[in-house]
Parts: C-alpha cells; sequence; structure tokens
C-alpha cells in the first residue's frame, strides 16, 4: 500500500485518499491556531498559491496534540479562512502522536529530519513533503515553510 492510499477525512466531514487531494508533491503539516509559529499559514498559502498549479498541494492537518487549537472543526475552518485565506485542503482534527495517533502520521514519523532523527512530531508545524514517488522529506517545526530548504525540495519533487 501507497502512502497516497491513505485516507483522510478532511474538514467538510468527506473522506478522500491523498492520491485524490493531489497530482504531484504533498506537504503535510500538522497545524494549530493558538501557536506561535501559527503565522506560518501565510508562507503554506502563498507555497500552495505559487505550485498549485503545478500538482503540489499543502495538506493542512489541525492538531490539538499540543493544547492550541479551537475546539470544533468548524472553528478551524472558520478561523483558517477568515484569518489566513487559506485555500489549501484541511483533514479534520487529529492526533499526530501517541496510541490514537492517525494512521497517515504512523508512516510520516518513521521519517529522519536533516540530522538523522525520527520519531514523534516535536510540536506544532511540523513539515513532511510526500513526493510523487512516495518519497518523505522531514522539516521540523522552526523550518519556515518559505525556508530555502523547503523551497528547493518542493521544486525538486515537481
Amino acid at each position: 500500500m501507497s502512502i497516497f492510499d491513505t485516507e483522510v477525512t478532511l474538514i467538510d466531514g468527506t473522506t478522500k485518499t491523498l492520491a485524490s487531494l493531489t497530482k504531484g508533491p504533498i506537504l503535510v503539516v500538522n497545524v494549530a491556531s493558538r501557536c506561535g509559529l501559527t503565522p506560518q499559514y501565510e508562507a503554506l498559502e502563498d507555497l500552495q498559491k505559487k505550485y498549485g498549479a503545478k500538482g503540489f498541494t499543502v495538506l493542512g492537518v489541525p492538531s490539538d496534540q499540543f493544547k492550541q487549537e479551537l475546539s470544533s472543526n468548524e472553528e478551524v475552518a472558520q478561523y483558517c479562512s477568515t484569518t489566513w485565506g487559506v485555500t489549501f485542503p484541511m483533514t479534520e482534527k487529529a492526533m499526530v502522536n501517541g496510541r490514537n495517533r492517525h494512521e497517515l502520521y504512523k508512516t510520516l514519523v518513521k521519517t529522519k529530519d536533516g540530522l538523522g532523527l525520527a520519531g514523534p512530531v516535536m510540536w506544532n508545524f511540523e513539515k513532511f513533503l510526500v513526493g510523487k514517488d512516495g518519497s518523505i522529506q522531514r522539516f521540523r517545526p522552526t523550518t519556515k515553510p518559505n525556508d530555502p530548504k523547503v523551497i528547493a525540495a518542493i521544486e525538486a519533487a515537481l
């Protein structure tokens, strides 16, 4: 089974596979509305606008794992739309760590970051770039979406 066969439930309640959400690479990011890193939404939306026509997609995964997300999917959707103008797909709230970790994250957390470390998601806005071939690159939360390393990885994956 490919990672692109993994199902996610979108914030509107519909279920999709990753493959149905993108024609190219997908940047999976666990997001939170009340985090110091929340301004990264702006750069994520910029990436979606810049590369979306080339088949790239950002996928936001709201998580209250670190107690910084709004209480309902509806509140999250409204906040992201009105505050940040988010147009990329968002999932319903999901666990990214622990026993109840979403199936997608069971695969993603096996990926090592630039320092060779795998394991649990460290904080909100950890980024996983899944290439068309299923390869995965991991960028830790403080690496901004518009960091040259992230941009180079996206462009190479297109």
